[in-house]
């Protein structure tokens, strides 16, 4: 199963700046590849993954969204997210 995470993030959000280092032990417990993408700079993505706020975190599987989640996703849900996938 081929597994693909992006974190939307904007300048200035607060739960974005939180959002960061919890991405990083993510990364680093599940050795994971998280993709932060600038969601006012890549306004192509707002439409394709109905953004509405940052963070928002998206899981896809297979190349498909398999899970999606708006606002700081702390660590232990985010963690059990993932796994289900890996």
């Amino acid at each position: 199963m081929a597994v693909k995470i992006l974190s939307f993030y904007q300048d200035g959000c607060m739960g974005c700046l939180e959002q960061d280092p919890i991405n990083d032990q993510i990364e680093e417990a599940l050795s994971v590849t998280i993709e932060s993408i600038d969601a006012k700079s890549s306004p192509e993505y707002i439409s394709e993954y109905k953004l509405r706020v940052t963070p928002t975190t998206v899981i896809i599987s297979d190349g498909a969204v398999v899970e999606k989640f708006e606002g700081v996703l702390h660590r232990e849900e985010f963690e059990e997210l993932v796994k289900k996938y890996l």
